[in-house]
């Protein structure tokens, strides 16, 4: 027996009234509260305005929501498509299912019309938000631990994670009081951990990086630590060569991100002169 472990919450709704208000939603909420905070601090710096960032969060947020769900429909599509699925289940995000991958494709692109719209530099919108999108992820991670889903390979270790006998998803073949890894706490600390390093590399290396280089090394860092966590999910996804699907992509992701990297440093503008054009536009 395990004298010590993580305990899974007792519940994932509460009620006020004849509303029903989930854990998984608040969360999410949260997260995007605190990722737009931050990039309204670090975008004023550059010389932009709350307004500016008010606008491009009323754009790109319900676009980005959007493509994190259909991400995960398309991808997981026994439940969401004939014949074994239900079309109106795309609909019931409060039960969970929402990809990152889907959210942060759709929203990256939605913000970059946006910005070429309203003539703000988008490397300086990329670099401002490269920080504030890991901490809302986890945040948003917390959504899981209250869903009890998306937990890992059976474990010993100190820091298993408890989840209800039987839960809906619970594995096969195990017995209760097994423990699991607590794949959403490793995901948590590994985006706060890539928040830190991109305000790091922000604050002392800027001035040799060129703007855009922020987000490169946010891409970089989360897929390389979704890319080992991944591995570890014993939750169902489709495969490809004996491989999770979202493995993957993450590694795609990452060399993706290595190459925009290595672009923006020879093709990109600098920062200061990015952020010239921002005032400019601002006044």
């Amino acid at each position: 027996m395990n004298l010590a472990y993580i305990p899974s919450p007792t519940f994932s709704k509460f009620e006020i009234g004849p509303f029903t208000i989930h854990m998984y939603a608040i969360c999410i909420l949260i997260g995007i509260c605190v990722a737009v905070w931050i990039l309204a601090t670090r975008w004023k710096r550059y010389g932009g305005t709350f307004d500016q960032i008010l606008d491009t969060t009323l754009v790109t947020v319900p676009c980005a929501l959007v493509g994190a769900r259909l991400y995960h429909c398309i991808t997981t599509p026994a439940d969401y498509f004939p014949p074994t699925g239900n079309l109106v289940n795309i609909l019931k995000v409060w039960e969970g299912g929402m990809a990152i991958f889907g959210g942060i494709s759709v929203g990256t692109l939605v913000a970059f019309l946006w910005c070429r719209h309203k003539h703000y530099p988008f490397a300086i919108f990329a670099d401002a938000i490269a920080p504030a999108l890991p901490v809302a992820q986890a945040i948003g991670r917390l959504g899981n631990w209250f869903n009890q889903e998306l937990y890992g390979l059976p474990t010993d270790l100190p820091w298993g994670l408890q989840i209800d006998y039987p839960n809906a998803a619970w594995p096969v073949g195990l017995p209760e009081g097994t423990l699991f890894h607590p794949t959403f706490l490793y995901e948590m600390i590994w985006n706060l951990i890539g928040a830190a390093i991109i305000v790091y590399i922000g604050s002392k290396a800027m001035k040799k990086l060129k703007a855009g280089s922020l987000f490169a090394v946010y891409i970089m860092w989360y897929t390389l630590g979704r890319t080992w966590i991944e591995s570890l999910r014993i939750d169902y996804a489709h495969e490809f060569l004996g491989v999770r699907i979202n493995v993957w992509v993450s590694m795609a992701v990452f060399v993706l991100g290595a190459v925009s990297f290595i672009v923006v440093q020879q093709m990109g503008k600098d920062t200061d002169l990015l952020a010239e054009k921002l005032r400019t536009v601002t006044e």
